[in-house]
């Protein structure tokens, strides 16, 4: 199907139902008012004077600027006189932490994508450079990112039903942001906020969301509950800090997951969910979230923002570009700057494996560069061959499962242009075995065929094979982790 050439009586049956559809998402919104001060999640911006003030399709506030705001609450500043941080050490010794008492409820004006905040200064990637004082103004075409510190340390984390007991608690210091975006306008009512980095501010509309292009699946019987994971996704998830390990500790509790493995799970789940043979009005709050975090990842990414971390730091932020631009059939979020490289592919690529297979994982990065390991028989890896095939089982594949499944679905295989990620996706969840006799009587590990979701599996299971096929790309790559670039390779047949 050729999604740029829909007909007419299409594009307005679609612009109306999907106004319908917004009409119910914006019920709770206030209509645009004047007002000297705004509020969301614990945070109120307060004016210098009256502006017009209103919500977008997704509940964050616009104000037609120029705006100055005086002032924030919580108020940034030094943290409490005497406050500690335990500085908490991962299983390598590492801690993103440092003991530092000189900043607490940052806020933020996010221009270019770069490992560096200025939030909270008990995170180790915090540049004073980077702070927002007050008062501030603010022309049109500005996003202010506000946060709320933790005052204690750890903290339960939101998604921590996804997780085992071990994961539950989590040192990060940031509890809660919220995102306040000046325009020069009112913006239409059904108006996704642009993204929050950049100076680029597009406008996107609930209006041209694309609903035939989303399946009626039959449901399993392991859903989840609709308002858990539109809960998940409902406020802003920080992804500008450049893909770095560090962000992980600034990702806050209330907002989002701080790890790409549950970032990956959380939006695989939230894929198939739109996909599923419920009534529209069920999947509109989750759809116009799940869209509005493609549109926040695409202006990082026009931004210089990357996710190739290796390990399993920063899954999950392709696809939500690549959906978001479906959903809204607009060219822009297919075209990204060769910057914008990701974890999925640079983890993905074809090569002769010990056992046949021939779609390979690599860790890419971890304490430095990571050679290839998976063409090596497992008598000859050595310490960082094992620690990479941990980390092949725990942390990735399973969490990609669900992307790759909605991908294939809406015929975007051609638009990702990675074939080895959806052949390597096939390879970890064939089930039975197809490499059995090839092993040489090892085991096939268990964490393969399945991933951390039931009702991921239940979807695999029941909608693989009727996923629609694609052909291949002409052109292969595997990224380089030593010289840090794209080399050619070729598809086994």
């Amino acid at each position: 199907m050729n999604w740029h050439r829909v007909s007419l009586s299409v594009v307005v049956a679609v612009v109306v139902v999907g106004m319908a559809g917004v009409m119910g998402a914006q019920a709770w919104a206030d209509e645009p008012r004047l007002a000297g001060q705004v509020s969301q999640h614990g945070i109120t911006w307060t004016f210098a004077d009256e502006h017009e003030v209103g919500q977008f399709v997704n509940g964050d506030w616009w104000v037609v600027g120029p705006v100055t705001v005086v002032e924030v609450d919580p108020a940034p500043g030094p943290a409490p006189e005497g406050q500690e941080t335990q500085l908490t050490q991962d299983q390598w010794g590492n801690t993103g932490l440092q003991d530092d008492n000189r900043w607490r409820n940052g806020s933020m004006v996010v221009y270019r994508a770069e490992n560096r905040q200025g939030y909270d200064s008990r995170g180790r990637n915090f540049n004073e450079d980077a702070v927002t004082r007050f008062p501030l103004e603010l022309d049109p075409n500005r996003s202010l990112i506000s946060t709320i510190s933790h005052v204690e340390l750890p903290n339960r984390k939101m998604h921590w039903e996804l997780m085992w007991g071990s994961e539950r608690n989590t040192h990060r210091v940031l509890r809660t942001a919220a995102v306040l975006t000046v325009v020069d306008e009112a913006p239409p009512a059904d108006a996704f906020r642009p993204p929050y980095v950049g100076f680029d501010k597009p406008i996107f509309r609930a209006g041209d969301l694309q609903w035939d292009r989303l399946y009626e699946l039959e449901a399993p019987d392991d859903v989840p509950a609709w308002s858990t994971i539109e809960r998940y996704m409902e406020r802003p998830w920080l992804d500008h800090m450049n893909g770095s390990w560090l962000a992980r500790t600034i990702a806050p509790t209330e907002n989002q997951p701080g790890y790409g493995r549950e970032v990956g799970r959380i939006v695989s789940i939230a894929s198939l969910m739109v996909h599923l043979d419920v009534p529209r009005e069920q999947k509109e709050t989750l759809l116009i979230r799940l869209v509005q975090y493609g549109i926040d990842l695409w202006g990082i990414a026009e931004a210089g923002g990357h996710w190739n971390e290796g390990g399993g730091h920063t899954s999950g932020r392709k696809w939500p570009i690549l959906f978001a631009g479906l959903m809204l059939d607009d060219d822009r979020f297919f075209d990204l700057p060769a910057t914008a490289v990701f974890q999925e592919d640079t983890q993905t690529y074809y090569g002769q494996g010990w056992h046949g297979q021939t779609a390979l994982w690599q860790m890419v990065t971890h304490h430095g560069p990571r050679e290839p390991y998976e063409h090596k028989h497992p008598d000859d890896w050595e310490r960082w061959d094992r620690t990479s095939e941990s980390y092949r089982l725990c942390c990735t594949g399973r969490a990609w499962v669900g992307m790759a499944l909605a991908a294939r679905h809406m015929q975007a295989k051609r638009l990702w242009d990675h074939d080895a990620f959806f052949d390597y996706v096939d390879r970890f969840m064939a089930d039975p075995d197809p490499y059995a006799e090839q092993r040489g009587g090892r085991e096939r590990p268990s964490q393969e065929a399945s991933t951390f979701d039931p009702f991921v599996d239940a979807m695999w299971r029941s909608h693989r094979e009727a996923a629609p096929a694609e052909p291949y790309g002409d052109v292969h790559r595997m990224w380089d982790a030593q010289r840090r670039r794209w080399v050619q390779v070729t598809r086994p047949q």
